[in-house]
């Protein structure tokens, strides 16, 4: 079995590709930025995974070269998932773009000193679908977003957008025999493995909660965390994943479909979930009086949808329904999130 570093080992997606390398007898080093968190990931580890003796924990920072190098000694792959994702809008950009782009293009730096065989880097389907006409609707994964797009972007997008280009630059010029494949996920929901779940899962909680009066026309291709980590595993080591990137991404659903699909299969946690649609112009409304209302209303009334079969051709990939994705979200949500119910 290999040795492979993992950034983001707390997060969401981070989280779930731990677990399954650690399950399939890899030797994994999981990053986090403090050491602090490595106790309650061991517990957290240890309620899905039999034996955590191939685990071992890194304090490592997006920003800083301390310990990257050390770190990456003997091993053979790196998933790097690390990246800032804000809960709220940020006050300047750069507090998210910065991190995202340099700890990109540092990961890479040190790995290929290392000698690393492969990198798969977590990007986003907010690199490929942004920044467009507006009347455009289906993308693949030939297509890239304008991060200079007068309106169809934000931080984030263009966060994940400058930071796979960076990784894609690097690579033009590298000559250490590293490879990259890249991973472009949609909207990830499936299950929770605690209560510091971060920001993927709050579209069902809010639902849930009932902390929208209404859904708004918002919508993204929807994928199962547990696809989407297994898509990473697949392309760590797949010969055809060799300098290619991938939608790890399902149908797309607008949030009444979420709501939908939360009403009809868990309708136990669905009592507060409304039924109504909000008016595009009622959002556009609010928007003006509210500053995380202005940062989504960008993304009203745009449909994207994943039209590329890439990862089911190339590497055999076959993603679970999104119902499940929004079931297995609302199910740990009661267990873990501190519902309104």
């Amino acid at each position: 079995m290999s040795k492979i570093l993992v950034t983001g080992a707390t997060g969401f997606i981070g989280s779930h590709i731990v677990v399954q390398l650690l399950n399939t007898g890899h030797e994994v080093v999981g990053s986090m930025r403090d050491l602090k968190r490595a106790e309650r990931m061991r517990e957290v580890y240890a309620e899905h995974v039999s034996d955590l003796s191939n685990l071992s924990f890194v304090a490592l920072e997006l920003l800083n070269d301390d310990g990257w190098a050390d770190a990456l000694k003997g091993v053979d792959y790196v998933i790097h998932t690390a990246s800032p994702i804000p809960a709220r809008l940020p006050r300047r950009e750069r507090d998210i773009i910065v991190p995202a782009v340099e700890g990109t293009k540092r990961v890479l730096k040190f790995a290929a000193e290392a000698g690393v065989k492969r990198l798969v880097l977590t990007s986003s389907i907010v690199a490929i679908m942004y920044g467009h006409e507006a009347n455009r609707t289906r993308f693949t994964e030939e297509d890239w977003s304008n991060p200079n797009h007068p309106k169809d972007k934000s931080a984030y997008t263009k966060s994940k957008t400058l930071a796979e280009k960076a990784a894609w630059e690097f690579m033009e010029k590298d000559e250490s025999g590293l490879e990259l494949s890249v991973i472009n996920p949609g909207l990830v929901l499936g299950p929770i493995l605690e209560a510091d779940f971060g920001t993927s899962a709050m579209v069902v909680k809010k639902l849930l909660d009932g902390a929208f009066p209404g859904n708004p026309k918002i919508g993204w291709p929807v994928v199962d965390v547990r696809d989407v980590a297994a898509l990473h595993i697949v392309a760590m080591t797949h010969p055809k994943a060799k300098g290619e990137r991938f939608m790890a991404a399902n149908d797309f659903m607008w949030v009444k479909d979420i709501a939908k699909v939360l009403k009809e299969k868990v309708p136990n946690l669905s009592r507060r979930v409304s039924d109504k649609d909000i008016p595009v112009w009622m959002v556009k409304a609010l928007s003006n009086f509210d500053r995380e209302v202005k940062s989504v209303s960008f993304e009203l009334d745009k449909k994207r949808v994943n039209v590329s079969k890439k990862g089911f051709q190339l590497l055999g990939w076959t993603p679970r329904p999104n119902s499940d994705a929004i079931v297995a979200t609302a199910k740990t949500l009661s267990k873990y999130g501190g519902l309104k119910l």
